[in-house]
């Protein structure tokens, strides 16, 4: 898996989100960091635009953290990330498209973010604190067990401090939510170095 080295991009969110994937399933892989601006022949051999989080499974080559991670939900299916009846994987899909355009799109490096830093910032926090009577209502976001939407949302609650966004007392919910999904054994694992120095 190509992954990327600066951890505040959106690449590097996305290319987390997908470690952290990997890392919860207990798939061993073989991560090859690269920096802004690298020029990685072999990944642009893979992927065109030259982006990552890109991986390689047998022949196939995967981008964009989406797909990968479905694909890797399908692949290896223990624990499953999606609920199995079709109604509830549309529930949850619906929840992540809601997940990533109203608060991932709210992150600086974001696709279509033509906000400031200090207004992007200020409506996430708005967003999340609002958000925490959800954040409290089940053990893991929307659901009784860890699911690909809790994948989503702990790398981007890792980053907020490192982003300047500090959580109120009126979110103590995502406060706590946070630091469960933080403090899980796969989280630990999935973290790159400039990750795991990030002050919280």
């Amino acid at each position: 898996m190509y992954s990327h080295a600066d951890a505040l991009s959106w690449d590097g969110l996305c290319s987390h989100r997908v470690r952290l994937v990997l890392s919860e399933k207990d798939i061993a892989v073989n991560v090859v960091v690269v920096a802004e601006g690298e020029d990685n022949q072999e990944l642009i051999q893979l992927n065109p635009a030259g982006k990552c989080p890109t991986m390689v499974d047998r022949e196939l080559a995967l981008y964009d953290a989406r797909v990968i991670i479905d694909y890797l939900d399908e692949r290896y299916p223990h624990p499953a990330f999606m609920p199995v009846d079709p109604v509830s994987r549309a529930r949850t899909r619906l929840a992540l498209h809601r997940i990533e355009s109203d608060w991932l799109s709210l992150l600086p490096g974001a696709p279509g973010n033509s906000l400031s830093d200090t207004d992007a910032r200020s409506a996430l926090l708005n967003a999340l604190t609002l958000s925490n009577d959800v954040f409290a209502a089940m053990p893991f976001f929307l659901s009784e067990e860890y699911s690909i939407l809790d994948a989503a949302l702990a790398p981007m609650l890792w980053r907020l401090g490192a982003y300047g966004i500090n959580l109120p007392g009126s979110a103590s919910a995502v406060r706590e939510y946070a630091k469960r999904m933080t403090s899980r054994s796969g989280f630990v694992a999935s973290l790159d170095k400039m990750e795991s120095e990030m002050v919280q």
